[in-house]
């Protein structure tokens, strides 16, 4: 992956392979990667967890009915008579006992003194941060780590045509699906899929999507799939961002007619906060994207850890197929080791609401200029 693959329409540059798809008998060996299947559990919607037995009691513990676990839950008791009779002796003791302890001792100057002076003496607490972390991200519009406007609903789908001199070239499409488990936390589940049109399939066919799954809370992408399905390739790409460690760690298997299959594993330490490059194509739509103001965040690509900064150039009125659209007009850059890494004559059209669709992506390549626009937006809910 290279910078230029945070514009992901890049997949689309032509090639003199085949028409066909690369064909490979061992397919479905390239999906399975038994490290990471191992550190990453991923529970969607539509899957069945598999049921955590229960611990038996070790000495020293009372094991709870299943019954009275749901009671205690809302706030009820289904003990029995003895344990009622238990609890409120209990109970008098403790009440005697707190009583006993509160009592208040007799004044005198000397008392007064030593309390005096382990109050000047307590060391007083570090004042929490007074602004979002990390600094290098704008947080107007946010609560900490969190949004006060959500631009996401489940359901969302923005479908793009990608144009290449003017000639339908494929189809991106950008969803939200509903929220998925990653190692027990909620995360949002984003999905993206792109594929060549019949027209330049002839060329060189495309039929890559990658799942994405960001954690809810902190908006850290804990992991990507990424599957390419190619003239030239087949490939399974994987990513682990590791939150308590700030580890990356990137697998992938990859088949190609020239090399065979290929594997490669990369591990490397990462910044608190940081983006993959497709979680970053979600990530930026957060934002409020004010003209004139820049944005910048995190991103780990491909062993080195890089910063997105995107500037809010304007605001224009777009004519798509859907008719005319607000959008603000952004130009990204990106920076590697303190300088700027320029990703090409590249910019990026946002919807100018709460929800910032991307609704346009205009990308120079060396021959002409790859343009994916807006043809469709389904809401969600």
């Amino acid at each position: 992956m290279k910078y230029s693959s945070f514009l992901i329409i890049s997949a689309f540059l032509l090639s003199s392979c085949g028409t066909a798809f690369l064909k490979y008998d061992k397919e479905d060996q390239l999906k399975k990667i038994d490290e990471f299947d191992e550190k990453v559990k991923i529970v969607e919607p539509n899957a069945t967890p598999t049921p955590t037995p229960s611990p038996a009691p070790t000495a020293g513990t009372v094991a709870i009915p299943t019954e009275s676990k749901k009671d205690l839950m809302e706030g009820k008791s289904s003990t029995s008579k003895s344990t009622k009779s238990s609890s409120k002796k209990s109970a008098a003791a403790t009440t005697t006992a707190a009583a006993t302890a509160t009592k208040k001792p007799a004044k005198s100057a000397k008392g007064k003194k030593a309390m005096a002076t382990d109050a000047a003496t307590e060391p007083t607490a570090e004042p929490s941060p007074t602004r979002r972390q990390p600094e290098l991200e704008d947080d107007e519009g946010f609560t900490g780590r969190r949004p006060n406007v959500d631009p996401f609903r489940v359901g969302e789908e923005v479908i793009h045509d990608v144009n290449y001199f003017k000639v339908s070239a494929g189809t991106l499409r950008m969803k939200v699906d509903p929220y998925a488990t990653v190692n027990g936390r909620k995360a949002y589940s984003f999905k993206i899929f792109i594929s060549t049109s019949s027209l330049f399939s002839s060329f060189y066919s495309v039929e890559d999507s990658v799942d994405i799954f960001m954690d809810y809370e902190s908006l850290v992408p804990s992991v990507f799939q990424l599957h390419v399905k190619e003239s030239g390739q087949l490939r399974e790409a994987k990513m682990l961002f590791n939150e308590k460690d700030n580890t990356a760690t990137f697998w992938e298997k990859k088949v190609t007619k020239k090399d065979g299959v290929e594997e490669k594993k990369q591990n490397w330490e990462i910044l608190p906060y940081t983006q993959n490059v497709y979680s970053a194509v979600y990530y930026m739509r957060f934002f409020k994207w004010e003209v004139g103001k820049e944005y910048s965040f995190r991103v780990a690509n491909d062993n080195e850890n890089l910063v997105f900064s995107g500037k809010a150039l304007r605001k224009e009125v777009l004519d798509t197929k859907l008719g005319p659209m607000k959008a603000i007009v952004i130009q990204p850059n990106i920076m590697l080791k303190g300088k700027f890494k320029p990703i090409g004559d590249n910019l990026i059209w946002l919807s100018d609401d709460d929800r910032r669709y991307i609704l346009r992506i205009e990308a120079k390549i060396k021959i002409g200029t790859l343009v994916s626009e807006v043809t469709e937006i389904k809401p969600g809910h």
